[in-house]
């Protein structure tokens, strides 16, 4: 798949540019197929054949790019390794993927390994072939590998562009290409033809600059990298007149984000979700209500099925909470080195288990109310945190908010508002806060603990770190 995608882009694109660097250094298309042979002769010399597992510890850059294109051309496994992730989790990773060759120094790709006259050979169509190895987050425990073959990235990429070619635009990548969105959807990019300016580190005040100067139209990210643009100081100095739609993905965009994002850019929104395991998912469409963006993650994708399960794995009552389950042609092969997770993973049906909680409502929307391990229980009662996070998101001096629970004697476990205010000099109480939200959320459900932050602490992936917010609670308690 990859290998037949870089071939014929470098063909119907040439000398187009694919990709920028932050140092200005360019590379078309052809210049992808090129030095993406070149160093495929280099893995060959190292070892690397058909099959091997080659690690990619490396920030997002045309090193990982041409790394990834590289090991396909030969039929190697790519294990995509965000070099954010901490010494332990980069071990345990590694250790799973008990890798051929390990890439960790992007100098490496671009001199060591180019080898030319070279040319790997052509390697046979098999759909299951496996292309790549994709670690979950890790939110939830040490990340696992889920598996991705030819056949799951021409689903993805056939949904994605319809199998039309050049497109054309210009974007900009910010998260680590070792995550899902790169790993499965570069055969997608190289169809548009577009031109994509590579982030080795977001920041905030970059993406604007970058919005900006290269005219840009669309907006994309996670929903955390939306609220820091919209917190710099200097948001309204960044001539963003170009940008005509938002993409937000990766986790719920909370009504307060939503309406903040749509206003201050003057752009439609749109969101997507999917998890790991399954590859692609959920969305809405920028001609859907404004609501549906953001009461809901939308509605399956063509081929997606959706399915809300109780814990017995049967379909739930019409509006009752229940975990989230996919499935489609997309669905991951099932985690590296792991039978036993797999088999978890998945329903007696083909279901792939995302591990979130939500409902479908009247007008086949789903909506999330959280993970299942960040459900609490409070006096007997469920608490699910994404719930009271959509309301309290709304309130005009909260600029992020996330629950976590906290042991009580009594109630067995209450509500901790962990919040970032908008202003310094205007926190919001905890009775100011309840007393916003008491409208709209079940007086159980409410929050009995303020803790204020500067920031949220965020995980390698971008998402909030309730794990380590639950950890400074507790030791805070101690």
């Amino acid at each position: 798949m990859i290998p037949t995608t870089v071939a014929e882009a470098a063909r119907r694109f040439a000398d187009r540019i694919a990709y920028v660097t932050e140092q200005g250094w360019s590379l078309t298309y052809q210049d992808v197929d090129r030095i993406s042979d070149e160093v495929a002769g280099g893995l060959l010399r190292e070892g690397v054949r058909e099959g091997s597992v080659v690690a990619l510890v490396l920030p997002p850059g045309p090193e990982y790019l041409l790394a990834y294109c590289g090991a396909a051309k030969l039929g190697a496994i790519t294990a995509g390794v965000n070099d954010r992730l901490s010494p332990r989790e980069r071990a345990a990773v590694l250790d799973l993927a008990q890798p051929t060759f390990t890439i960790d120094d992007p100098s490496v790709v671009l001199g060591d390994l180019r080898v030319q006259g070279n040319v790997p050979a052509h390697l046979t169509e098999d759909p299951d072939r496996v292309v790549a190895i994709i670690f979950t987050s890790g939110t939830t425990g040490l990340p696992k590998g889920a598996v991705y073959c030819n056949r799951q990235l021409a689903f993805i990429t056939h949904t994605d562009t319809g199998g039309t070619w050049d497109t054309g635009g210009r974007s900009f990548s910010g998260t680590s290409f070792a995550h899902l969105g790169f790993m499965t959807k570069l055969p997608g990019s190289l169809h548009r033809g577009g031109t994509t300016f590579i982030m080795q580190r977001w920041r905030a005040a970059d993406a604007l600059e970058l919005l900006a100067r290269e005219k840009m139209t669309t907006v994309a990210g996670v929903p955390t990298q939306l609220a820091l643009m919209l917190r710099q100081p200097d948001f309204d100095s960044f001539d963003l007149s170009s940008v005509r739609f938002i993409i937000a993905g990766g986790g719920p965009v909370t009504p307060g984000l939503a309406e903040e994002a749509r206003r201050r850019f003057g752009a439609s929104l749109a969101t997507r979700y999917s998890c790991t395991e399954a590859g692609i998912g959920l969305g809405t469409a920028f001609d859907d209500p404004d609501e549906d963006a953001v009461v809901s993650v939308g509605r399956p994708h063509s081929g997606v099925e959706l399915a809300v399960l109780d814990a017995d794995d049967r379909p739930v009552s019409a509006g009752a909470v229940g975990e989230v389950c996919l499935h489609s042609p997309a669905v991951m092969s099932g985690y590296w080195r792991d039978r036993e997770q797999t088999a978890a993973a998945f329903t007696r049906d083909g279901f792939v288990r995302t591990g979130d909680l939500g409902w479908i409502d009247d007008r086949g929307r789903l909506r999330l109310v959280g993970r299942s391990k960040e459900m609490y229980v409070r006096g007997g009662y469920n608490v699910y945190p994404v719930e009271v996070e959509s309301v309290l998101s709304t309130h005009p001096d909260v600029a992020a908010v996330a629950i976590v629970p906290r042991a009580d004697d009594v109630m067995g476990e209450i509500g901790v508002a962990v919040v970032v205010a908008r202003d310094v000099n205007q926190v919001p109480t905890i009775d100011e806060l309840r007393a916003f939200a008491a409208p709209n959320v079940a007086p159980y459900k409410l929050p009995e603990v303020l803790i204020v932050r500067s920031e949220l602490p965020l995980t390698a992936g971008e998402k909030v770190d309730r794990r380590a917010l639950v950890a400074e609670i507790n030791d805070d308690l101690a």
